[in-house]
């Protein structure tokens, strides 16, 4: 699975993910960095079959409404801080992953992973 992940997550969670052996991508990566509209990225996600990471709900009411982005982790965790949101993926993503090849839509937040049809 590919991932995007969406600029209110730190650039960091990428960075873990990547060293976890999963293909991210952070919207700093893309040419207008963290300004990129949401349209923008709900294409990159169709376009290259990535997942979006991200705490914004407009991706849940277009993942919902017209079947945009690709698919979706929305992540739920209230602020807390970036080690907190570190640990919560690093116990919880392999898990993630593999419940992607069946759902398209997910959350995560402090204390479950729930799967949305």
């Amino acid at each position: 699975m590919k991932y995007l992940i969406d600029a209110q997550l730190p650039k960091r969670l990428s960075l873990e993910l990547e060293g976890m052996g999963f293909n991210c991508i952070h919207t700093l990566d893309l040419l207008k960095k963290n300004k990129t509209k949401d349209r923008d990225i709900n294409s990159i996600s169709l376009s290259e079959k990535r997942i979006i990471i991200s705490k914004d709900s407009d991706f849940v009411d277009s993942i919902l409404i017209s079947k945009k982005p690709y698919k979706l982790l929305h992540v739920t965790t209230g602020n807390i801080s970036n080690n907190e949101l570190l640990k919560i993926f690093q116990e919880n993503f392999s898990n993630i992953d593999n419940l992607f090849e069946t759902h398209r839509y997910i959350e995560l937040n402090p204390i479950t992973i729930i799967i949305h049809q």
